[in-house]
């Protein structure tokens, strides 16, 4: 799979036109990959993109494979940024979950990444059914205390077809409470607000300093180059996925063919992913950006729309910016969807 990935990235070099600034191995358990591995494919990267000097290279880890040896070798290779899947310090939330890892584990990967790592993003789950409010209020503290710099907090979102999908309608498990996720995800904002953590996205936190680069690309509508089986790729215009299945992945590449599907965005596509994406974003949605890059008419109808937003106060205006309000961003993706030409 690696001399795959690495075959893919040769065979789309010509993908990006500007310098590479941040790399992130993630969509799976990285933290398995072997340091050589790890190494050989970081090395393979800057023979075939213009990596910065000074890029973010993020490994995301499963707090049961983090051991003091592995931090010393990925800090080594150039991996300089850690997500680590926490999830929960607390054991019953953990089961609840189905997670590998246990609440011992949690704390003590984090003993020693705070070691060795000054640039940390930990995971944390909110509104499950065992989690508390002063369960929850805990967590977040714990993360506070290690000084841990980043936080990604999330609700409990249930897929569909999976294993806790089928629990919970076979009655195995409790199903979560919408009512309790917005409570706890409104006291996040509010602690997050108390400690210093700038609140730059809807699900992210951060302290001054350590916001995402590689997540902030997404969200500004930057380029970038997705690897890997269902890699996803976006370069301005077209956005391109690679297949999810393994094995033709493998086979495609050994001649030399990139397994992908592509679609060429609308104008209407881009201003639509402009609209949801700006408005999880501390900074807003900026009317002169979508006059400059689109049209005037559009950012004049886009204004009349959020009339109403800015009336009943889920939203404010700032110069030529629209900004949810902490009660706005409990309703983002509806008021998104409301402002979609």
């Amino acid at each position: 799979m690696v001399k795959a990935i690495v075959k893919e990235a040769e065979l789309r070099k010509q993908y990006l036109n500007e310098p590479v600034e941040t790399i992130y191995f993630g969509g799976g358990t990285p933290s398995l990959i072997a340091i050589e591995d790890l190494q050989f494919t970081i090395e393979q990267f800057r023979n075939y993109f213009a990596v910065v000097e000074q890029a973010e290279i993020t490994l995301e880890a499963n707090p049961d494979d983090i051991t003091e040896e592995k931090l010393l070798q990925w800090k080594a290779i150039g991996i300089n940024r850690l997500s680590i899947g926490i999830q929960s310090f607390f054991e019953e939330d953990l089961q609840w979950m189905n997670r590998a890892h246990n609440a011992e584990q949690a704390m003590r990967c984090l003993a020693l990444a705070t070691k060795h790592f000054s640039n940390i993003t930990i995971d944390l789950i909110y509104g499950t059914p065992t989690l508390t409010d002063e369960k929850w209020k805990i967590n977040f503290e714990i993360a506070k205390e290690l000084n841990i710099p980043h936080l990604s907090c999330y609700a409990l979102t249930v897929e569909p077809r999976t294993a806790l999908d089928k629990m919970i309608q076979l009655k195995k498990k409790e199903e979560v409470d919408p009512e309790k996720q917005a409570r706890h995800f409104e006291l996040l904002m509010q602690w997050s607000k108390e400690s210093g953590y700038e609140h730059y996205e809807i699900s992210n936190f951060a302290k001054p300093g350590f916001r995402s680069k590689h997540n902030s690309s997404y969200w500004q509508g930057k380029s970038y180059l997705g690897l890997g089986p269902s890699a996803h790729s976006f370069n301005g215009n077209e956005r391109q996925w690679n297949v999810a299945n393994n094995t033709l992945y493998l086979k495609s590449l050994e001649l030399n063919i990139v397994p992908c599907e592509k679609e060429v965005l609308t104008q209407e596509q881009k201003l639509n992913e402009y609209l949801m994406t700006s408005l999880r974003t501390t900074e807003g949605l900026s009317l002169k950006r979508v006059s400059d890059n689109w049209s005037k008419d559009a950012a004049d109808a886009i204004k009349k729309d959020a009339a109403i937003f800015l009336a009943e106060g889920t939203m404010t205006a700032s110069d030529d910016h629209l900004i949810l309000t902490d009660e706005g961003k409990l309703l983002a993706d509806g008021i998104a969807a409301e402002l979609f030409r």
